[in-house]
């Protein structure tokens, strides 16, 4: 809050916008505890971890991750399956639809190609989950010249940042309005990723958004 504040031109400091906010009556709320959707079907194969958590690659296009996570609405159940790009915490390709399959990631993965058109060798991490092990994703994978790292079963922490980032979306924007249908959920994850992407602050980005973190490494490139 006070960084976004100061953005905007405040001059401002952590104790008066605490002031304000107890005067205001406002007050963070806490994420509920992670829970553990991966399962995988034995048969399918397992790519070794080749990220060990380390999440700051040092140019773009060279890892990306992706996961799956499941919203709620009046009419039922809606998956989100996105790709970021782990240098500039930008999401780079997403799909939602009402059913989580082999097809949702892939969709995502193909939308994140087409935007950024990476060279072969990048690595793509996510979780052992059945859509991410199964042969049409490897396949995917394969025809792209992308190379899987998978994290442990369970472990949250070895794909922390877009568990982060699914977090921000439901405790900063979804679940804060009621979500009467899948067509409403559809439009306002589609502002929220505009919002994410182009104005949210990011303290790995310098207190940067994505894009704003991107091109600002484009002008320091093109002056060296």
């Amino acid at each position: 809050m006070v960084k976004k504040l100061r953005k905007e031109g405040y001059q401002v400091g952590r104790y008066l916008v605490r002031k304000i906010m107890h005067r205001l009556r406002l007050r963070a709320t806490l994420r509920r505890a992670y829970k553990v959707t991966t399962h995988r079907k034995h048969s399918d194969a397992v790519a070794d971890n080749l990220l060990n958590m380390n999440f700051n690659p040092v140019s773009a296009n060279q890892v990306w991750a992706g996961d799956v996570t499941y919203l709620k609405t009046g009419e039922g159940w809606m998956y989100l399956a996105v790709v970021m790009d782990l240098y500039s915490r930008r999401i780079v390709g997403w799909h939602i639809d009402k059913r989580m399959t082999t097809d949702l990631i892939s969709k995502a993965l193909i939308k994140a190609y087409n935007l950024r058109q990476p060279a072969r060798g990048l690595v793509f991490h996510s979780d052992r989950g059945s859509q991410y092990t199964s042969k049409q994703f490897g396949r995917l994978l394969l025809s792209y010249g992308i190379r899987a790292s998978m994290g442990d079963v369970g472990a949250c922490w070895d794909n922390a940042v877009v568990e982060r980032f699914f977090g921000s979306l439901k405790h900063d924007w979804i679940f804060k309005v009621a979500q009467p249908t899948r067509e409403f959920m559809k439009q306002d994850v589609t502002a929220y990723m505009k919002y994410y992407n182009l104005e949210r602050l990011h303290s790995a980005n310098d207190d940067l958004s994505p894009v704003e973190f991107e091109n600002s490494q484009v002008k320091v490139s093109s002056l060296s």
